[in-house]
């Protein structure tokens, strides 16, 4: 069977799926599993289709040092225990930059292209990027489409794109790009399929969970978002804050005398959840924690949700529907609920009973704004985009050429 590899690499671990192709195109997801604790305690696990363990097995840490062993060690195991024609690999790659407006095939000259972006996102991009370096070198004859966080958000006007500063700066790439278009895509797909009627109209999407983001679409087009340049921007995360007044930055480097590593490294790793609390960057510990700080990080997050649910409403010139997806969104009824009560002055109406048994529409009838959770399947999308570029090799090949340059 013609099989299509997804890969989304992260800084110790290594998501993958496989997805065979069927008659007429139709993909079926029959693999999926992942490589986690790369470095430290590597494990391998994976499942078929109907959930039953394929292989679950820990390393030695020398064995597994970085991604690009990761990579290795997962295609021997495809190799050796699986029997799927593999005709190409699809990879989420975070930060495309002004060129990259669509899903590309990689070569080295895009990949070099891809490079010069790891500064904006250097929690993910370097990571995005090795399996890509790796399999080029290992397999130059095999096909590869990045696709890419920030693609879907490339319609956004000027006025939403442009940051007050010198326009030498945006001709240059310093600009608003937003991000975790991958799964904002999807779910206005899938509301074109579950919901035809609200996919027409002003909806919100929230993308909460560790990372975290919320998208304004209008007729399921991204025209806002709450991420910028980098991922770091908008709402509270993890372990990044989310917007940040620049002023703090300039003190921090200019009175603290703080390092720019340092700052990047407090930015992306030790602020969000975890720096508010001081506890945990895990909703799902701080919503157990008895600790008033835990209860301070959640308030913060609902908080700036709805503020950021506001600014979003202003920009689609009001609101329809408002949809929770990805790991919180999907998962947290308690934080769902919370964040739903910041959402009333918009004619939200929750229902508490459809929220707590996780139903799919989790506003009352009344409500003038639907409340919907939709959960989100990027990889899926990365493999749709794959199997387009596939089935069109010499548009797809011209298409990376001419982005290269």
């Amino acid at each position: 069977m013609d099989a299509i590899l997804v890969v989304n690499a992260g800084s110790s671990s290594v998501k993958f799926q496989i997805f065979g192709i069927g008659e007429a195109g139709a993909l079926r997801r029959v693999i999926k599993g992942k490589i986690d604790g790369i470095g430290t305690q590597p494990r391998l696990a994976a499942e078929a289709k109907d959930g039953s363990s394929l292989i679950d097995v820990t390393y030695a840490s020398e064995t597994i040092p970085d991604v690009p062993a990761a990579i290795a060690t997962v295609a021997a195991w495809l190799r050796e225990t699986q029997s799927f024609d593999l005709v190409a690999v699809g990879h989420r790659v975070v930060h495309g930059g002004p060129t990259y407006d669509r899903p590309v095939v990689i070569d080295k000259a895009v990949l070099a292209n891809l490079e010069q972006y790891v500064s904006l996102a250097p929690l993910h991009q370097p990571n995005n990027l090795a399996p890509i370096r790796t399999l080029l070198n290992r397999h130059p004859d095999w096909l590869q489409v990045g696709c890419f966080d920030t693609a879907f958000h490339h319609g956004h006007s000027a006025v939403a794109d442009h940051f007050a500063i010198p326009e030498h700066f945006y001709a240059e790439g310093v600009r608003r790009y937003g991000f975790h278009g991958l799964s904002y895509e999807y779910v206005a797909q899938r509301l074109r399929e579950i919901a035809p009627t609200v996919a027409a109209g002003r909806v919100i999407v929230a993308h909460l969970g560790s990372g975290a983001s919320m998208c304004a679409l209008a007729n399921g087009r991204s025209v806002e978002s709450t991420m910028g340049f980098t991922a770091l921007d908008g709402i509270p995360m993890g372990t990044r804050p989310g917007q940040i007044d620049a002023g703090v930055l300039l003190y921090l480097l200019m009175e603290k005398g703080m390092a720019p590593t340092a700052v990047q490294d407090l930015l992306y790793r030790e602020s969000g959840l975890k720096g508010l609390s001081g506890i945990s960057n895990d909703v799902r510990e701080l919503q157990s924690n008895p600790d008033p700080r835990a209860r301070l990080a959640l308030d913060h997050f609902a908080y700036r949700v709805g503020l950021n649910a506001g600014m979003l409403a202003a920009a689609l010139g009001g609101l329809d529907a408002f949809v929770f997806t990805a790991g919180i969104g999907e998962n947290s009824p308690v934080m769902r609920a919370r964040i739903a009560e910041k959402l009333t002055w918009l004619g939200v109406v929750p229902d508490p009973a459809a929220n707590a048994e996780g139903k799919s529409v989790i506003s009352r009838p009344e409500s003038r704004v639907v409340l919907l959770v939709v959960p989100t399947d990027e990889e899926l999308m990365i493999a749709q985009h794959t199997l387009t570029l596939l089935s069109k090799p010499s548009r797809a090949r011209m298409g990376s050429e001419s982005l290269a340059g």
